[in-house]
């Protein structure tokens, strides 16, 4: 086995999006633009209602997927298809934009702790005028692995356990797992070899070899890019920690990106704009 070890370490930006959501930036920031098809990760977390209340009102998207995955709190998305629900803790809306689609993430809530993330993942060319669709699961939907000392919700992809996530997206094979390590606990996991994956640390600390042959540390809000290998391996620290693992096949296609519009070509972009300000999405 080809063990994947650390190539990058990017530490998370701190920034506002929506209607002023703070929030913690880690890929689609300068130092780590995009790890082809992840376009973007958010990390939001805050217990300040004047950090989130404001949400995130209607806005358009095309060409891509936003996958938004809640820790803690409530938040309510609509959009302009009539499609409505509200995103529990633990829950997982995987919303798949394709030709265009308008629509508001707004908390459920006026007090307490909101966390959560989003990540955006691309749609090869040949699918960025597909249909817009909506996967969506309860936390009760997701499985979750036990090993010892190790516990695995599997959101997509199959765990070299056996355990398959309810999310099924073949144009990009993705794996999402979030796995909580008990102090001093080793995890290891099978990943196929050409696809680009990254380790977020939400909380605690969790080891890996980098390039180098030496041994990494990484912390909160951290992310590291990994290697190409078919396995990779982290070793808790003297707590509890918790982290997120994300792997995908690379669709290697030119990114041209317009804000909230992703396609191919800036001509694309520029009728994403003319589309939507024409009221075609």
């Amino acid at each position: 086995m080809n063990t994947r070890k650390a190539q990058q370490v990017i530490t998370g930006q701190a920034t506002t999006d929506g209607a002023g959501v703070d929030l913690v930036r880690v890929i689609g920031q300068p130092a780590l633009m995009d790890l082809d098809p992840f376009l973007l990760l958010d990390a939001f977390r805050s217990d300040d209602p004047d950090d989130y209340i404001a949400g995130f009102p209607p806005h358009p998207h095309r060409g891509f997927e936003t996958v938004t995955y809640l820790l803690n709190g409530r938040m309510r998305h609509q959009d302009n298809a009539g499609n409505e629900g509200v995103i529990e803790p633990g829950g997982i809306q995987w919303m798949t934009a394709g030709s265009g689609i308008v629509h508001s993430e707004m908390p459920e809530q006026q007090d307490g702790l909101l966390e959560g993330f989003q990540l955006w993942i691309n749609l090869p060319g040949a699918h960025k005028m597909d249909r817009p669709a909506y996967q969506e699961y309860d936390a009760t939907s997701i499985p979750t692995e036990s090993r010892e000392g190790t516990a695995v919700k599997v959101i997509s992809g199959k765990t070299s356990q056996g355990t398959a996530g309810p999310v099924n997206q073949p144009l990009t094979d993705p794996v999402y797992l979030d796995v909580t390590l008990q102090a001093d606990t080793e995890f290891t996991e099978n990943l196929v070899a050409d696809h680009n994956a990254f380790i977020y640390v939400i909380n605690g600390e969790v080891a890996l070899e980098d390039v180098e042959g030496g041994q990494l540390t990484l912390a909160r809000d951290q992310l590291a890019v990994l290697g190409k290998g078919d396995t990779v391996t982290l070793r808790g620290g003297d707590q509890e920690s918790r982290f997120l693992l994300v792997a995908g096949k690379p669709l290697n296609e030119p990114v041209a990106r317009g804000g909230p519009f992703v396609m191919n070509t800036e001509a694309e972009v520029r009728q994403a704009f003319i589309d939507y300000q024409s009221g075609n999405f």
